[in-house]
């Protein structure tokens, strides 16, 4: 849309009508927002940020606030389209995304480097934010199928679980922080201090000095760490050619002579002193795997225009895969071939065949749902003794049902509307029985604290179904005693929708567990009205409010309930975004289907944070929008969001510079 002076003149007058009351005028300056500084197009295009905060509160409905009269129908959609307008012409004229540093590998990362590197058949060490432990090889993406069922084991919670074949003697650097409403890749958060150096080369050191690091768990060990007796007089040519092919693939692409001598001649140096061969093998891989080349990704960082086709292949191998591009992926990086539409639709494909795609499914579900929540969830044991089973929680069956269902919705290319309301999930017997009403009797059964039995059920009852009712987010969104409908509103706002609210203020006090003498025939929602009558507080309330107490129905464990303690009716009705009025859970599931492109915009916009490692900005934006647009023409399903990311003009951007 090209504008004209009639737009942006229309732009400036609604501002003038509708917002500056509370965005300026007098000295109100709301949000830190004042829109009387907005002189002319030319501020207003001279800030993207400003342009998509302002696109966000509008599009959400959480401007005009509800004390003041709404935003006509036609004129919202006008000044929304014009605002678009904008930040497209403010986006074109500054040509670049937001800047990507290099970063480090995170610990899940380096893990799956290692072990591929060496071609490891067991793992480096323990990794408890690893959620499921998969025992009988369920996950088949090549077949397309999820079996019916499944045995899984849950690693931060079940100790039996961390019990696996691994290298003796290495121990991790500690887990990597999750970015608030983001991801363990962000680059802001994978900072490399001295210490963390340090640790780096100890943690190096340890892994080739295991002394379960021999040729049972070392797929390479023969070609690269075992020299022939026939080879001695080659063995500084031999050296050379191993390490060329070595360097390769740790440091992800093709490499300038100068660095294969520079570790070959440390290997020549310490044959020189006596040292075995596999000794001196050992000790260049493990510092090739402590070096900075190694350690940290490039993808992009530093440079201008699109990715080239080693950067390309690192970027979507991390995306994919969480570690380094294989031997297929870099043949198709180094020809020049993987920028070519079909051929990066083609490793597309394999790479979603690959079992290792299920390191994506280890680490990007759990941390978009925030399940790590629920490991901290402790349930009052006198008010809900049914959470606590033989010394283990019921966190342990409920966190696999949202993860299972999400790779069932990958691996069987499912609509990703599935997630909101599904047809089907996974439960084991115990997690039946602790739904009560809501779970399949024929399916109820106790037992199992170590390895788990799920099934897959069909949902009946679309009470429950999809990441948003299951009990998992329900327990982890509740305090010890009751519910929290503030924080489920927080939860649905930032991970549904992708549009977290801000911070409350931090003089705010929270609301008690138990209702305040004279309060106690109040429900939730009155007890929650009194305390948010702050001015500064009820812009976020209008947000997140209608969000949580749609799911007040469910207790703090998940279990339904039509009526409080004082037996005063749960009063869950509301209007989501101003517009779809629901007064049960199935109708609020039914206005976000209505709605489902915001939710597939989205997830689409965490996958995108997730795989880039940085926040988006404003141009992303636009990227987002075509995403939507073309996944929609494919159902929105879960392959086609992947795909339409992964050809998205930010993922194959260098993210520091401007596009070309």
């Amino acid at each position: 849309m090209t504008l004209g002076a009639l737009p942006g003149a229309e732009v400036l007058e609604v501002f003038q009508k509708t917002c500056v009351r509370c965005h300026g005028k007098d000295g109100k300056v709301k949000g830190k927002v004042n829109l009387l500084e907005i002189e002319d197009l030319n501020h207003l295009k001279g800030d993207p940020g400003l342009l998509q905060e302002i696109i966000d509160a509008i599009d959400f409905e959480e401007m005009p606030p509800e004390d003041e009269p709404p935003l006509e129908a036609g004129e919202r959609k006008q000044l929304l389209a014009d605002l678009e307008a904008l930040r497209l012409e403010a986006v074109s004229k500054e040509k670049s995304f937001s800047p990507t540093p290099i970063r480090r590998m995170n610990r899940f990362q380096y893990h799956n480097a290692v072990q591929d590197l060496f071609d490891l058949n067991c793992t480096v060490y323990s990794l408890p934010e690893r959620m499921i432990r998969d025992h009988k090889g369920y996950f088949k993406p090549a077949s397309g199928k999820m079996d019916d069922l499944v045995r899984v084991g849950s690693r931060p919670l079940g100790k039996s679980q961390l019990i696996e074949p691994r290298l003796a003697g290495v121990a991790a650097f500690p887990q990597d922080l999750r970015a608030e409403h983001g991801f363990d890749t962000q680059a802001d958060h994978l900072s490399m201090s001295p210490l963390l150096m340090d640790s780096f080369l100890k943690l190096g050191q340890s892994i080739t000095g295991s002394p379960d690091f021999g040729p049972k768990r070392v797929g390479i060990w023969k070609e690269f760490f075992i020299l022939d007796p026939r080879d001695q007089t080659e063995v500084k040519v031999l050296v050379r050619e191993r390490l060329q092919k070595f360097l390769r693939k740790a440091f992800r692409g093709l490499l300038e002579n100068t660095v294969v001598e520079r570790y070959a001649g440390f290997v020549d140096g310490q044959l020189a002193r006596g040292v075995a061969f596999t000794d001196a093998m050992k000790s260049v891989a493990a510092a090739i795997i402590s070096s900075p080349r190694f350690l940290y990704l490039y993808d992009g960082s530093g440079g201008e225009g699109k990715l080239d086709g080693l950067e390309l292949a690192s970027r979507l191998s991390f995306f994919l895969w969480g570690s380094l591009p294989d031997e297929e992926l870099l043949n198709a990086a180094e020809s020049g071939l993987l920028l070519e539409e079909e051929v990066l639709q083609k490793q597309f494909e394999r790479m979603l065949k690959d079992r290792k795609l299920k390191r994506f499914c280890d680490s990007f579900p759990a941390q978009w749902l925030q399940l790590d929540r629920i490991i901290s969830s402790v349930p009052d044991p006198k008010k809900f003794p049914e959470f606590y089973f033989v010394a283990y929680r019921d966190s342990m069956h409920m966190m696999m049902e949202p993860l299972l269902l999400f790779e069932t919705v990958l691996i069987e290319n499912h609509p990703v509307v599935e997630l909101i309301d599904s047809s089907f999930t996974y439960r084991s017997g115990h997690l039946e029985e602790a739904y009560g009403e809501l779970g399949s009797p024929a399916k109820k059964r106790r037992g199992q604290v170590g390895v788990l039995d799920f099934y897959r059920v069909p949902v009946k009852d679309r009470r429950v179904g999809g990441v948003i009712t299951n009990a998992a987010v329900m327990t982890m969104t509740s305090g010890p005693e009751r519910t929290q409908p503030i924080t489920r509103g927080a939860w649905l706002a930032g991970v549904i929708f992708n549009n977290p609210p801000e911070p409350p203020p931090a003089d705010v006090p929270t609301l008690g567990e138990k209702p305040k003498e004279g309060e106690e025939h109040l429900t939730l929602r009155e007890r929650l009205a009194m305390h948010r009558e702050r001015a500064d507080c009820r812009g976020c309330h209008e947000q997140i409010d209608p969000l949580g107490f749609a799911l007040e129905n469910f207790d703090a464990i998940g279990k339904w309930r039509e009526k409080y303690e004082n037996e005063r009716k749960v009063d869950m009705e509301g209007v989501l975004f101003r517009k779809h009025k629901f007064t049960n859970v199935i109708e609020f599931k039914d206005a976000i289907l209505i709605e489902k492109e915001r939710f597939v915009r989205g997830l689409a916009g965490h996958l995108m944070a997730f795989s880039l490692g940085r926040e988006l900005g404003p141009a992303d934006q636009i990227a987002l929008d075509k995403i939507v647009q073309r996944a929609g023409a494919r159902e929105y399903r879960m392959k086609a969001l992947l795909r339409e990311v992964i050809f998205s003009e930010p993922f194959q951007a260098k993210a520091s510079g401007p596009k070309k």
